[in-house]
């Protein structure tokens, strides 16, 4: 029988951030670095090392064990209006069409039409699926008979970090449990 040689990668490895109280700097996208910056930021003296993989990697004068969470060693306050970009639309809408639920194909759609003079903002923008979208057209939503199921509204980043933990990486390292908290299921 051949002897078979299992090569780990460093790039299989993340490391999760957190900020200086303990707390991930953001749920969705999972704040996360790459070795190559977490044991940058190592070396700078900018993060402490909270957790460690079973996963070394050397220099020809060192050698380290990667890191699986780090904590920054100065806090960072986070924005209090989140950016308003098509990414922050959905979290705030959960990633589900505000007209039918469906959560494939989302598209923005302007509550009050552009072409009716509604405006490109928190207010009036909602996710929605192309079908929806398309079915509305550039109508008003008593003309279309369609109304959003939440009025929209400008979340805090509280708002988008609650609903991040809704939907949780595919990948989580057993060393980042206790840092993450997710939502066993979704709020209606």
């Amino acid at each position: 029988m051949e002897a078979v040689s299992i090569h780990f990668s460093p790039d299989a490895h993340p490391t999760l951030v957190l900020n200086a109280d303990y707390r991930p700097l953001s749920y969705y996208p999972l704040s996360l670095w790459s070795w190559q910056d977490a044991i940058k930021a190592v070396f700078l003296d900018r993060v402490d090392i909270v957790a460690e993989y079973d996963f070394s990697i050397q220099s020809p004068s060192r050698q380290m064990r990667l890191p699986s969470v780090v904590s920054l060693r100065s806090y960072v306050r986070s924005s209090r209006n989140p950016a308003f970009t098509r990414f922050n639309v959905f979290l705030r809408d959960r990633f589900s069409c505000q007209y039918c639920g469906d959560g494939s194909e989302l598209t923005f759609d302007h509550v009050i039409p552009r072409s009716r003079g509604g405006k490109t903002t928190w207010q009036n923008v909602v996710a929605a699926c192309s079908p929806c979208n398309l079915r509305k057209s550039n109508k008003l939503p008593a003309a279309a008979k369609m109304w959003p199921a939440q009025k929209p509204f400008m979340p805090s980043i509280e708002d988008l970090h609650k609903n991040g933990r809704k939907f949780p990486p595919n990948y989580l390292h057993e060393s980042w449990m206790d840092f993450l908290y997710w939502d066993s299921e979704l709020e209606p």
